[in-house]
């Protein structure tokens, strides 16, 4: 959610004169994420997010924004697109296809604990069984096909450490595994995309990685952000409580419980990857935040050295 493309306040006028959203008042930008230019938009009848995308064409938009509504419509925290005056979600902004959705309350948790990541858990829970009555089909474009090419761009530029370290566990991923569920995932809940207002979960933000795959990944992808440690480790009380509370609502299959510890190294390993895109080939903008890979690569370490236990009794 850089600042990749700047908007002005005559251009943003007239954009949302075809809206039913009150005239605007301000406007800002978000420096935070890396993927689109996003701001706050306040008028004198609320306050809503602008996204432009960057880099997504009208296919990809139409399915998230789509599967946004949906899960809206069930009843899940998630922001809401806003129509125009036409019943267009999309129109284009400063040369991008750009959507106005409602800002959500609460806050980002800086050090959940185990209420925090139950409510997680459930929330997850929810999205995966509400997005399978929708209709929209996308496979996961972060997959094995991603992690070859992103593998080839980065390997050359990493040490030799490094480099063995993401070609032994590329083998490992691509290696047999058991068939286990799947679905329509978030992929990218993070606590920057979830708000609470205290210990309620009040926001499930940025679906622009949803997409089909084994439903397990997205725990594994919570889990590696939610509960962590101070060493990069899982610890036991939260990581209990996040996948307790979704196993009540999806319970969690036995071979899913065996196939904990590899969706582990493979949420850590899709990060790593597109960490290391960002770092070695940044995006040009006026806000751009590049992460720091190291976390990610070390976070792998960490789930080679200690294989985590599912604790779903």
């Amino acid at each position: 959610m850089s600042v990749f493309t700047p908007v002005t306040r005559e251009q943003l006028q007239d954009w949302l004169s075809g809206c039913d959203v009150g005239a605007l008042a301000d406007f800002a930008g978000i420096a935070a994420g890396v993927q689109n230019t996003n701001y706050f938009v306040t008028t004198d009848r609320g306050t809503w997010v602008l996204t432009l995308f960057e880099t997504l064409g009208a296919a990809e938009l139409d399915f998230y924004l789509g599967l946004m509504a949906h899960l809206a419509r069930q009843g899940l925290p998630c922001p809401a697109p806003v129509a125009d005056g036409a019943g267009r979600i999309l129109r284009p902004l400063a040369g991008k296809p750009a959507v106005l959705v409602s800002r959500l309350t609460g806050q980002e948790v800086e050090a959940p604990g185990p209420a925090h990541c139950a409510a997680v858990g459930d929330a997850l829970a929810r999205l995966h069984l509400a997005a399978a009555t929708y209709d929209g089909v996308q496979d996961n474009p972060r997959g094995e096909a991603w992690r070859r090419q992103a593998a080839a761009q980065v390997l050359p530029l990493l040490s030799g450490d490094d480099g063995a370290l993401l070609q032994d566990e590329l083998a490992y991923q691509a290696g047999p595994a058991e068939a286990l569920p799947e679905g329509l995932v978030h992929a990218d809940l993070f606590r920057d995309n979830v708000l609470f207002q205290g210990e309620r979960l009040s926001g499930l933000l940025d679906f622009y990685f949803a997409a089909r795959d084994q439903l397990l990944f997205d725990l594994a992808v919570a889990a590696n952000d939610w509960c962590l440690d101070g060493a990069g480790n899982l610890e036991p009380g939260r990581t209990r409580a996040l996948l307790q509370a979704y196993h009540r609502r999806r319970p969690l299959q036995a071979a899913e419980a065996r196939a904990w510890p590899r969706l582990l190294r493979r949420a850590a390993l899709r990060f790593w990857l597109s960490r290391l895109q960002d770092f070695h080939a940044p995006r040009a903008g006026r806000q751009v935040l590049v992460k720091d890979p190291r976390h990610f690569r070390d976070l792998l370490l960490a789930r080679r050295r200690h294989p985590a236990a599912p604790w779903i009794d």
